[in-house]
């Protein structure tokens, strides 16, 4: 059986992200994705457009020191609407270390990601990591 075109799309963010390739990635994203990052530490907020997409990106490089990275995806499930992404992610800053597992919750609409709600397993160590 052939996997959904929303989980290959979600894949592919994965493999784009994970290479480095910005623009590639951006371009699966439209112009009015909403991507909400949930916690009360500095990379917590509700990022509109592609550009404030990419500005989260960018803070997450900046704040691990280029670090950040999803060294294993378990599964990319999705249906016609939606596609959820669950990852393993590793960062390091000064002092801290950190692996977690993360879950992406994807709304996608004509081939293209509108939507993306981040979930951890503990929000609270995350918010800790991130201050």
């Amino acid at each position: 059986m052939a996997e959904h075109p929303n989980a290959t799309l979600v894949r592919q963010v994965y493999d784009l992200f994970s290479r480095g390739d910005v623009e590639g990635f951006l371009g699966l994203l439209a112009d009015d994705v909403v991507w909400h990052v949930p916690g009360r530490c500095p990379i917590a907020g509700t990022y509109k457009g592609r550009q404030a997409a990419l500005d989260y990106i960018t803070s997450i490089d900046e704040l691990s020191g280029g670090t950040y990275r999803i060294s294993d995806v378990h599964d990319v499930v999705a249906n016609d609407d939606h596609a959820v992404g669950l990852h393993h992610s590793v960062a390091t800053r000064p002092g801290k270390t950190y692996e977690y597992d993360e879950t992406i919750v994807c709304h996608v609409r004509d081939g293209l990601i509108t939507e993306v709600w981040e979930v951890y397993g503990d929000q609270y160590e995350i918010d800790e990591f991130w201050s």
